[in-house]
């Protein structure tokens, strides 16, 4: 049985996570996705930039980028779609993670 994919990256966030990589000016493995604790919904989503590929990250490979996910984020994050959005008054990466039961009122969080 095929494992589900646990995450999916658009074209945009593809291109975004390029570009970040590129301007920040050292070798880098990729980025990394993880879940804290954080907010009035009570977990909301980091990305940082990975150096290298901790021991029991998930590695997903796509569109020409490499994501890391944080071991304890795995079953928060399984199914997401990570993309890039530039609006008029913000810009950003956007999850849409089927697993959400609710997000806070400004969106800065989550609850599953």
């Amino acid at each position: 049985m095929d494992r589900p994919t646990p995450l999916t990256i658009t074209d945009a966030a593809a291109e975004r996570v390029k570009a970040l990589i590129a301007k920040r000016g050292k070798p880098t493995a990729g980025i990394r996705i993880g879940v804290r604790s954080k907010g009035c919904s009570g977990m909301s989503y980091t990305v940082e930039f990975a150096d290298e590929k901790s021991p029991y990250d998930e590695t997903v490979e796509d569109k020409g980028v490499t994501v890391y996910i944080d071991p304890k984020a795995t079953m928060f994050i399984l199914g997401t779609e990570m993309d890039y959005v530039e609006e008029q008054m913000k810009s950003g990466f956007v999850f849409r993670n089927p697993n959400e039961k609710g997000r806070c009122g400004c969106g800065e969080s989550f609850h599953i």
